[in-house]
């Protein structure tokens, strides 16, 4: 028997819903705890557009520079709002699926449910619900191991030591990496013990009950990416016109062979920076009916995508052409002196820092779901002992297991690399295409059919591509870009930019 979550909070609404649109609607299945409890549907379309700001918007943004300076001006400026609007368009078509299932009185609330109703029950038991669960499970795992870098590196700012480091592996560094020339040194704690210190975080973090109540986090997580692309913006156009100006050439580096892969790598960036593998659960948020919220929600995240992105790529890649790093912040160092003041530099960092605990914690939820509906009843109060027990005990293991992973792999990101790449492109270029076209069958003489065809295609095509670049990447002593730059990923790029060194 088929898998699926549907929920109808005022059955008035959604069969009135259902008739204004023609629509005779079907028979509600009872909710389980998972959709039930996790996925309330109570927000309004700002809240939604504050979750999905925080699952697309975060630090890897400020390695979109660097994608620039693999492609020129006209290559990356085209990618970058190319895939925008790809992305846009994709998360739309999948908000009208969800919608017009909705209309028939079967809503599904996660994306393993609308797989499996389109597709078939394989697609989404052991497709798409297992892609989607590692995905953001891993997306925790690195936050993890991110959030306690950060924390490390507030203890030792050696300016000579990290100007060398910057220098031995080709200037590639996550953002927060800076705050060690921030805080005071002679620190003697190890990574694992910063990797646990931000796991007690997110662990009182997880016990908030449900997506929806995450709405408040995550409008400060919206104002915190604004703040520190602001702050890149604002550090980029004052390093270009200062005396330490770098010289700036936009020609492309390397020749043949490293340009190609270097162009691959760059459109893996960008197109996984708009990556988000939640929009089934970020809709399940929203009060019935849902009919347009979507798109309200979508509007506002992309609003603040055009505004961040474009500002802290175009500042940035103007600033330091073709000699941009895989993260801006690290052009600020110069040659072992910063060009900013190192409160100004604290700041950026701290605000980055801040969000990553928000998009853990967003990046929970669909976790959060499988288990609650393991171990919680739906017939019973949310709040009771009945289901706040396990959903202590359950929430608190999957952190702890992560933290674990996280400080037991220091080298998690090349994993999530690969994986990656066979994660966001599918769940979020190709899914759409196909479960549109299937439910709505337009015309195959139509622009529609085709259009979204080449898209799912196209997709694919990069994702193997991909593939194959990053396993022939890593084999090429002389290649100038790391291997970790290859792809970037869903779970990693949420957190930070590309990196090629860890942490001591």
């Amino acid at each position: 028997m088929r898998e699926m979550a549907a929920l109808v909070p005022n059955p008035i609404n959604e069969s009135t819903v259902g008739k204004e649109n023609g629509v005779l609607g079907h028979p509600q299945k009872e909710l389980d705890a998972g959709a039930m409890f996790v996925l309330k549907s109570k927000g309004s379309w700002l809240h939604c557009g504050y979750h999905l700001t925080t699952s697309i918007v975060g630090p890897v943004l400020l390695s979109l520079p660097y994608a620039l300076a693999l492609l020129g001006w006209v290559g990356g400026v085209l990618c970058l709002t190319l895939a925008g609007l790809v992305t846009f368009y994709s998360y739309n078509l999948l908000s009208a699926v969800l919608d017009h299932h909705a209309q028939l009185g079967q809503r599904h609330l996660r994306f393993r449910d609308v797989a499996s109703d389109v597709l078939g029950p394989g697609w989404g038991k052991y497709v798409v619900g297992p892609l989607q669960f590692g995905i953001c499970y891993g997306a925790v795992v690195a936050g993890g191991l991110l959030g306690g870098q950060s924390l490390k590196v507030l203890q030792r700012p050696v300016f000579g030591s990290l100007t060398l480091r910057l220098r031995r592996t080709v200037g590639i560094l996550s953002p927060q990496r800076f705050i060690y020339l921030l805080s005071n040194p002679n620190g003697t704690m190890k990574l694992y013990q910063f990797i646990t210190i931000f796991g007690v975080v997110v662990l009182l973090l997880a016990q908030i009950p449900s997506f929806h109540s995450l709405r408040h986090i995550n409008l400060v997580s919206l104002t915190l990416c604004l703040a520190y692309s602001a702050c890149v913006t604002a550090g980029s156009i004052h390093i270009g016109h200062s005396k330490n100006a770098p010289t700036r050439d936009y020609s492309l580096n390397g020749s043949g062979e490293n340009r190609v892969f270097g162009g691959v790598n760059a459109v893996s960036i960008i197109a996984t920076t708009y990556a988000c593998g939640i929009i089934p659960e970020i809709q399940a948020t929203i009060a019935a009916p849902v009919k347009g919220k979507m798109f309200k929600g979508l509007c506002i995240c992309y609003a603040v995508i055009a505004t961040t992105f474009l500002s802290v790529t175009i500042s940035g890649y103007w600033a330091f052409g073709n000699q941009a790093m895989g993260t801006v912040l690290s052009n600020f160092m110069g040659n072992g002196k910063p060009l900013l003041p190192n409160w100004f530099l604290l700041m950026t960092n701290v605000f980055t820092l801040m969000q990553i605990s928000a998009i853990t914690v967003v990046y929970l939820q669909p976790t959060n779901e499988v288990f609650e509906k393991l171990f919680a009843d739906p017939k019973m109060d949310q709040f009771s002992s009945r289901n706040v027990v396990p959903r202590l005990i359950s929430r608190s293991v999957l952190v702890i297991v992560a933290i674990f992973i996280a400080a037991m792999l220091p080298f998690f990101g090349d994993i999530m690399a690969l994986f990656g790449a066979f994660g966001c492109i599918p769940l979020d270029f190709i899914f759409p295409m196909v479960v549109y076209n299937v439910t709505f069958k337009p015309s195959k003489r139509g622009l529609v059919f085709w259009g979204n065809t080449l898209i799912a295609v196209a997709s694919s095509v990069l994702s193997a591509v991909v593939k194959h670049v990053w396993k022939t990447a890593r084999n090429m002593y002389d290649f100038n870009i790391p291997s970790r730059c290859l792809p970037s990923t869903l779970g990693a790029s949420r957190f930070c930019t590309p990196d090629c060194s860890s942490v001591p």
